[in-house]
C-alpha cells in the first residue's frame, strides 16, 4: 500500500466501536467447498463476539457450526468517498437457548438480536472475535 493511498488501518477498539454502531453485516463461510456470503442482522456481545439468530435447520447453521468464518460489516458514503470496513475472523458455534441456561463455565448467555427474517426453531450463533481488522477510507 502506498503511504497516502487513502486507507488507514484501524485498531481493534475502533473496529469494535464501529461494528457496534451498525445493524447488518455479512457472514463469509464455505458452502460445498465454495465461498458463500450471507447478510444478517447482528449485535456484539460484551466479550466482543458477534451474535446472530437464525433457524436451527438452516443451511447457514449446517455450514458454520464449529467452523472458522469471517464476518464483515461496513459503512460507506459514495458522495464523500469515505467509510470503513471491519472483518472479524473466528470460530462460529451454536449456543443453547438463552432462557435461563448457562455456558459450562458459568456466565449467563447473551440474549442476542432478534432475526429480521422469520425463523423456525431459532438458535443463537456466536462468532468469536479471534482476529479483528479494519480499514478506513478517507475521501480522495
Amino acid at each position: 500500500m502506498l503511504q497516502n493511498d487513502g486507507f488507514r488501518a484501524l485498531d481493534r477498539g475502533t473496529c469494535l466501536r464501529l461494528l457496534a454502531g451498525v445493524p447488518v453485516g455479512r457472514v463469509v463461510y464455505t458452502k460445498q467447498a465454495l465461498p458463500a456470503v450471507l447478510p444478517v442482522n447482528f449485535c456484539l456481545a460484551a466479550d466482543s463476539s458477534v451474535l446472530l439468530r437464525t433457524s436451527a435447520g438452516s443451511d447457514l447453521v449446517r455450514a458454520i457450526d464449529g467452523a472458522v468464518v469471517a464476518f464483515e460489516a461496513d459503512e460507506f458514503d459514495a458522495a464523500t468517498r469515505s467509510g470503513w470496513s471491519v472483518v472479524v475472523t473466528g470460530r462460529a458455534m451454536l449456543l443453547p437457548d438463552p432462557d435461563g441456561q448457562e455456558l459450562p463455565d458459568g456466565p449467563e448467555l447473551p440474549d442476542g438480536p432478534d432475526s429480521w427474517m422469520p425463523v423456525r426453531d431459532d438458535v443463537l450463533v456466536r462468532i468469536d472475535s479471534e482476529v479483528v481488522t479494519g480499514r478506513e477510507l478517507t475521501g480522495a
